[in-house]
């Protein structure tokens, strides 16, 4: 398996800070910062291992390596926002009924 290290800038680290701290922002955007901020290996914050991690914030191991594989691939904003949905939805009832 592949081990990703995530490595957050003064900046990023700041802003993950205000969120948790402040704001309202969904309960997946604060897990998000949560483990981000847990797993950055940076001069700015320190690591803490993926088992205690799960364990304090109560997600499994899997979630906290996607959110790794998700700031690698997609950066600092791509984790934090949701994707929009493309699925295109049936009408259910029409004008005619």
């Amino acid at each position: 398996m592949i081990r990703y290290t995530v490595k957050l800038t003064k900046s990023e680290v700041e802003e993950l800070h205000s969120i948790i701290n402040k704001g309202s922002h969904t309960s997946q955007t604060f897990r998000m910062a949560y483990i981000l901020l847990n797993c950055d290996e940076g001069k700015y914050s320190e690591k803490v291992t993926n088992e205690q991690i799960s364990k304090v914030l109560k997600v499994g191991m899997r979630t906290i390596d996607r959110v790794k594989k998700k700031f690698i691939e997609e950066g600092f904003e791509g984790v934090l926002e949701r994707r929009p949905s493309n699925r295109i939805y049936e009408s259910k009832v029409d004008g005619d009924i």
